[in-house]
């Protein structure tokens, strides 16, 4: 595969605006606030660097080319570390499906003739025993 890029080196939490966050100076985190309080920092994106928006909707395939699911959500932890990688797998239109939390230490995005792809080293099995991630109210 070329041009494999690991999730880990995503910095999504640079991606994030809105009123409700603001930086923080301590930890270099977005915080929930009514009102920023630090200048803002500008920044640049390194070559490896990926847009949240490029993975969100992403198709996953494992090593067997077969797919299993598609990227739904990004988790940060303290607005800064991309944590987890929420995938919904199973299902039929929508039918059955459920989501699963994956580090994103162990998966790879590839750039497949032309069309970007996260792939996993597990299969359909392992994901329908895998733990189940529901969405916290308010988040």
């Amino acid at each position: 595969m070329k041009n494999r890029f690991y999730l880990a080196a995503l910095a999504a939490a640079s991606l994030m605006t809105g009123s409700a966050f603001a930086a923080d100076s301590a930890t270099g985190g977005i915080t929930m606030a009514d009102h920023a309080t630090v200048a803002p920092h500008y920044v640049t994106t390194a070559p490896a660097d990926m847009m949240s928006s490029k993975l969100v909707g992403m198709n996953v395939y494992n090593n067997q080319n077969e797919k299993l699911g598609e990227v739904q959500d990004l988790v940060l932890d303290n607005g800064k570390t991309l944590t987890g990688v929420v995938v919904s797998v199973g299902g039929f239109l929508g039918m059955g499906e459920h989501y699963v939390l994956i580090d994103p230490a162990s998966i790879a995005v590839s750039d497949k003739d032309g069309t970007m792809r996260a792939v996993v080293d597990t299969n359909k099995d392992n994901l329908k025993a895998a733990p189940a991630f529901s969405y916290k109210k308010n988040s």
